[in-house]
């Protein structure tokens, strides 16, 4: 399965004049941790997805041409997550394939969370998977919890990390300032299945200064767990 990193977000929430992918956390930029996770995975291709919103991240990339991680780079028009998610679907050939869906402000992923999503799609019926936490889990791990929803009778917000078949966007809002997949910004895989998990893996999106400080913390914590329901 190829994965669309999305990666165009101004990341004005989290202050200062960096762009949000370039971010560092644990002195990496999350975009560098998000694409070193995609290459341990069982994803095929990697598309980063940039905007006139990050041109700084759009020339990161460049420089890491002759990396085994180097993505091939999307040129979307920063319209928004869920347009600029349709237009990449669309650059890259949108033929009925499922694709991967990633925020770059997952830092805490890693080659064996995302093979557990690629798990859960191939498990379900339809081609897409709709992933989410937990409201409650992500509070337990001191992170930002916006833009919750209710699944059967429970507080949960969508993830940073989707599957969305060969039409993007569906019942997406898009209306996130960061335009970067955030968990807040959008739900992306549409009306497809869910897959509701505890992992801190994937719990963990950097939307403010204080999920930066939560992320750095987990990352040199190794009694963290990961467990899906």
């Amino acid at each position: 399965m190829d994965a669309l990193l999305m990666c165009g977000g101004r990341g004005t929430r989290l202050g200062g004049g960096t762009e949000k992918p370039l971010r560092e956390v644990a002195g990496r930029p999350m975009v560098d941790r998000v694409l070193d996770a995609l290459a341990e995975s069982r994803v095929e291709t990697i598309h980063a997805v940039v905007s006139p919103h990050a041109t700084r991240t759009r020339a990161h990339l460049a420089a890491r041409a002759s990396e085994s991680a180097s993505p091939s780079v999307v040129e979307a028009p920063g319209n928004g997550y869920v347009a600029d998610l349709q237009h990449a679907m669309e650059a890259i050939g949108a033929d009925g394939r499922p694709r991967l869906t990633v925020a770059a402000d997952l830092p805490l992923l890693d080659g064996a969370a995302v093979n557990a999503v690629l798990d859960a799609a191939r498990a379900v019926d339809g081609d897409s998977l709709t992933v989410c936490v937990p409201a409650a889990r992500k509070r337990e791990l001191g992170v930002s919890a916006d833009a919750t929803t209710e699944i059967d009778g429970r507080e949960v917000v969508p993830a940073g990390i989707n599957v969305v078949g060969g039409r993007a966007g569906d019942g997406g809002n898009g209306t996130g300032d960061d335009a970067d997949g955030s968990a807040d910004d959008a739900d992306d895989a549409g009306e497809g299945a869910v897959h509701l998990t505890d992992d801190a893996r994937i719990a963990v999106n950097v939307n403010y200064p204080s999920d930066v400080r939560t992320a750095e913390r987990l990352l040199a914590d190794d009694s963290t767990h990961h467990t899906d329901r």
